[in-house]
């Protein structure tokens, strides 16, 4: 039986999610959405994880923001919360705005986007939602960015030509 192939990619985007979880160690902060981030982010180059990394990071912050501002509006009918039957037609609206922002801005979002606004509306506490919402966006930016680093230092091919040089890969 032969075992499956560990990649270069695959390396790197362990390494860019470890990487996250231990500067989010280190100040002492969970680090689950920079690793989705990182994990989300990584593509097999520097282009391929800016789409990768765009369509998590542009779809958390328009799924956040819209979040944010459709829980502010049941907030004003419901300030204790409880009546998650009236977040549906503000889901609804959410995701129809999600959809037409995304064509606008970066079609990729949806997918993501649509995620943030569902944990923003039925996830989070009343007078947390602002604040969750700000932190996935900046973990999800603090992913997205050690994915498009790790991609940038170390392309391809200089780990190809560095593997060579240290005798663990054949020409």
């Amino acid at each position: 039986m032969r075992l499956p192939h560990i990649g270069l990619r695959n390396l790197k985007t362990a390494a860019a999610a470890a990487l996250c979880a231990l500067i989010y160690a280190a100040i002492d902060r969970n680090p689950t959405f920079a690793c989705i981030g990182a994990i989300f982010g990584m593509g097999t180059d520097v282009e391929h994880s800016k789409l990768h990394g765009g369509n998590r990071l542009f779809g958390t912050v328009i799924g956040g923001v819209l979040g944010i501002v459709l829980f502010r509006v049941y907030l004003i009918f419901y300030p204790d919360g409880g009546h998650s039957l009236a977040l549906v037609p503000l889901l609804f609206v959410g995701v129809v705005i999600l959809i037409l922002v995304s064509q606008k801005l970066w079609v990729g979002a949806v997918q993501p986007g649509g995620v943030v606004l569902c944990i923003v509306l039925f996830n989070t506490p009343v007078d947390t939602y602002v604040s969750y919402a700000v932190n996935r966006m900046v973990d999800t930016a603090a992913g997205v960015a050690m994915a498009l680093l790790i991609n940038h230092f170390l392309p391809r091919e200089r780990l190809v030509r560095w593997l060579k040089a240290v005798g663990l890969k054949k020409e």
